[in-house]
């Protein structure tokens, strides 16, 4: 009888996937949960030690589950993975994987389409939680809710959003999502910018959402130059992709333009953002709330400023935290790790994966 397979399945904090992998049988795969996140490969600050830790935790394995964006598999871990046949993600991009690598390597890599919502990653969850957070931001939930149960009262008071300007960083999907529901629910100015955008990609954008591009009192979406953004939002969201042309694209230069009754949102990725500069600016006050959902290293490190700081208290502006949760909905992960289960299923018969990424 050949050995079981062995299957890690990596970065599932709930335990979403587990009855999903469970049902391929343990006769003939091997199937082990790890929801902990080892700091990542190829990070500055990782050292030799955690990187030979990384290695020999996923060295037995032939087939990696991994999240969109968890572990980032560089060429040189790649490289030191010899037991690697698939590799599958959530998600049908993930830009933490080097494609070249797995190609030379020909171990196959395949992704998971967002069947509860088609044609997004994640978008309509990520939408409605960019909303909640600004919404939480702006009227202190957060603060006035463990204030309540802790036996105290009101803390600050809240800020109307109405007749205010939003501004995005990114006129995309989510960018132009964001701001179609702030300027209809709440009758905010939309001013938006991200290096490519001109007016004429704005105004069609403003079509497609369903505006007339010249809406009332001036252009629907305003495209404005990253300077005016900084300068005017009120509420101020980052709604592009990390690329390396966009990694730490906004710092301490950008942030030190906004206003000090502004208030910055990130449910994008944390490393859009200088996130030493980002800090500097809570820490000193300068603008009166963060609502971030995103970070560099993740999960956040217990001993991070952002989880030990007293934010909101002696002069430090309010940050309101969220575990990256922004695409967590069950239907959706549930629909990932299913067709995962599937693509083990076809590869096992020799079948084209479905959503392969090469």
């Amino acid at each position: 009888m050949s050995p079981a397979t062995k299957i890690a399945v990596l970065d599932d904090y709930q335990g979403f996937s587990e009855h999903k992998f469970k049902a391929l049988g343990p006769a003939k795969y091997e199937v082990t949960f790890i929801k902990d996140t080892l700091r990542p490969y190829s990070h500055a600050e990782t050292s030799q030690d955690v990187r030979d830790k990384l290695v020999a935790r996923l060295e037995p394995f032939a087939i990696i589950s991994t999240m969109r964006e968890r572990t980032p598999f560089p060429r040189d871990l790649i490289a030191r993975l010899p037991n690697l046949k698939l590799l599958l993600t959530t998600g049908n991009r993930n830009l933490a994987l080097d494609l070249d690598a797995f190609k030379e390597r020909q171990i196959p890599v395949a992704g998971a389409v967002d069947k509860a919502h088609a044609g997004s990653v994640g978008s309509v969850s990520t939408t409605e939680h960019c909303v909640a957070m600004i919404l939480a931001a702006a009227r202190n939930i957060a603060r006035d809710d463990h204030a309540v149960k802790s036996g105290g009262w009101q803390t600050a008071a809240a800020v109307s959003l109405r007749g205010k300007t939003f501004g995005t960083v990114g006129l995309g999907r989510l960018g132009v999502a964001v701001a179609k529901i702030m300027h209809l629910a709440f009758g905010m100015r939309v001013v938006a910018w991200s290096p490519n955008l001109t007016q004429e990609a704005a105004d069609e954008r403003a079509r497609a959402a369903g505006f007339a591009a010249d809406g009332e009192g001036g252009k629907t979406f305003r495209a404005v130059g990253k300077e005016e953004l900084f300068r005017t939002a009120d509420i101020l969201s980052v709604h592009v992709v990390l690329s390396e042309r966009s990694r730490g694209g906004i710092s301490a230069a950008d942030l030190s333009l906004m206003k000090p009754t502004s208030i910055f949102v990130n449910t994008s990725r944390g490393p859009l953002v200088v996130e030493e500069d980002l800090l500097g600016v809570l820490e000193r006050g300068q603008i009166r709330a963060a609502a971030l959902d995103v970070f560099e290293l993740e999960p956040l490190p217990l001993e991070s400023k952002w989880r030990t700081t007293k934010w909101g208290e002696d002069g430090r502006s309010s940050v309101l935290l969220t575990p990256h949760m922004g695409y967590v909905e069950e239907s959706t992960l549930e629909g990932w790790y299913e067709q995962q289960v599937e693509n083990i299923q076809r590869w096992e018969r020799g079948e084209p994966l479905v959503q392969s990424l090469y």
